[in-house]
């Protein structure tokens, strides 16, 4: 009859593994964002890297970009005329003035409709909850590119749209195709409003109800506790939906080419869409790509601003 004998020690280097794989340490969590980093690196950073080489760079005599990788070899000819053409009276200034005007009215039209339905949805709607959000949730399963078609279909000259406004006596209806500013501003926020509505709704859905009725029992009326505790409430959400609405719309290149496929309502995307895509100026339209990611970098500075603020005051 055998005698079992005192257990094998556990080897010094087997524990170490085991305390490197344990989740009390702090690099355990830290590795989970690997994956991230790697992402960020091969799909953020090193793009980013090769615009400013196009950017900096030259092209040669067959009209080809040349990117220049060593940063003491940039030539900063092609975006100093992109910055100064950027400017108030330079050649890319009506482009420019065009992404503006459109970004902001859009915004303000997808919070004017967007707030109201995310309101109704998350503090009102009971039994008919579940199926409004995946009403909402429904414009995701269909492709940009269709919506944008479907668009168009309802405002030629013989669509529904100016059928309706014919038959409500509107004798002469707009022609919504031949470049007409409004009609790019009502795509683009067709479009991009379904992005502002969740966030929002997410937002709203999760504000406590007491903190309400305890405004109401001190004496506030309906429109001031939403004044006073609703909205403010609301508007991380609100920042959050805008930041999705704004990013793409600055951008935005094919809504306007299928709305509008005018130069008078060109935007800074199409700029930079006709110099990389349809000439022989690369190198420019990597640089009006730096002068959009300056003014990107504006409004998400902005964002991080309004953020942190909010977060201090609900702290």
């Amino acid at each position: 009859m055998s005698v079992a004998g005192p257990p094998h020690p556990v080897p010094p280097n087997a524990l170490d593994r085991f305390r490197v794989l344990s989740p009390d340490r702090e690099s355990y969590w830290r590795n989970f964002a690997l994956p991230g980093v790697v992402w960020l690196i091969l799909f953020v950073i090193i793009p980013t890297y090769a615009i400013l080489a196009v950017a900096f760079g030259r092209v040669n005599f067959l009209f080809q970009p040349v990117p220049y990788w060593n940063p003491l070899d940039w030539n900063g000819g092609y975006a100093s005329r992109a910055i100064s053409g950027s400017l108030p009276g330079g050649e890319f200034w009506p482009s420019i003035r065009n992404t503006l005007v459109f970004v902001a009215v859009s915004l303000a039209l997808c919070f004017a409709i967007g707030y109201p339905v995310a309101y109704y949805v998350a503090r009102h709607a009971k039994r008919t909850k579940a199926l409004l959000i995946v009403l909402l949730v429904i414009p995701f399963w269909v492709s940009y590119l269709l919506r944008m078609l479907a668009w168009i279909g309802l405002l030629t000259p013989g669509g529904w749209v100016n059928d309706i406004l014919q038959a409500i006596g509107i004798s002469h209806p707009p022609d919504w195709l031949d470049g007409n500013a409004y009609s790019v501003i009502l795509a683009l926020c067709y479009g991009y409003i379904p992005y502002f509505i969740l966030p929002v709704f997410a937002g709203l859905d999760r504000i406590d109800q007491s903190q309400i009725e305890a405004a109401r029992d001190l004496g506030a009326t309906p429109a001031q506790a939403f004044l006073r505790v609703t909205l403010p409430l609301s508007r991380p959400s609100i920042m959050a939906g805008a930041a999705l609405v704004v990013l793409p719309m600055f951008g935005d290149y094919y809504t306007n080419d299928l709305i509008s496929a005018s130069p008078k309502t060109s935007m800074l995307g199409n700029e930079i869409n006709l110099f990389v895509l349809g000439g022989n100026q690369q190198p420019l339209g990597a640089s009006l790509v730096l002068v959009l990611m300056i003014l990107l970098g504006i409004g998400m500075a902005y964002y991080l601003y309004a953020t942190l603020r909010d977060a201090r005051r609900l702290a």
